[in-house]
């Protein structure tokens, strides 16, 4: 057990923090209890100040807590979109990002190329770009996950 003389860093302050707050979601806290204790945690120097504002709190383990950003197999949950299945920051996932991005540099360099052909009245640029991304767009939205193909089952 650590000396609760010892000075508290800011990432004990964080963790503490965290856990009032998951005190707070569990019932176990008011809102004003809350804010007063989180006003007490910032302002913690010592380890002890810390353990003294959670003394009648049971203990949590905050890497037992369920993660929101693991996706649940069997598809999207309740009818969600894709963009909603991998974080609270609405992130793609790796897959999706690679696919963007990808769309993103050829067409950026077919764009570039365009630009410097010389030939501002033909777009054919947007040939390249449009029913690629149009096509990405649909599966995107449908759910369907970059890597997949017809005649390949989903491998989770």
């Amino acid at each position: 057990m650590a000396d609760p003389r010892m000075r508290a860093s800011d990432a004990d302050r964080d963790r503490t923090a965290a856990l009032l707050r998951e005190h707070m979601a569990a019932g176990r806290l008011t809102a004003e209890e809350f804010n007063e204790r989180l006003e007490q945690t910032y302002a913690a120097k010592t380890v002890g100040e810390l353990d003294e504002i959670m003394s009648d709190l049971p203990g949590i383990d905050l890497y037992s807590l369920p993660d929101a950003s693991l996706r649940r197999r069997g598809g999207p949950p309740g009818g969600q979109l894709p963009w909603r299945l991998h974080s609270e920051s609405s992130r793609l996932s790796p897959a999706w990002r690679a696919a963007w991005g990808s769309w993103l540099s050829i067409s950026l360099l077919c764009f570039v190329v365009w630009l410097l052909s010389g030939h501002p009245g033909s777009l054919w640029f947007l040939w390249v770009a449009g029913p690629w991304g149009a096509l990405m767009l649909a599966r995107w939205i449908t759910g369907s996950h970059p890597g997949n193909r017809r005649d390949h089952p989903r491998s989770e």
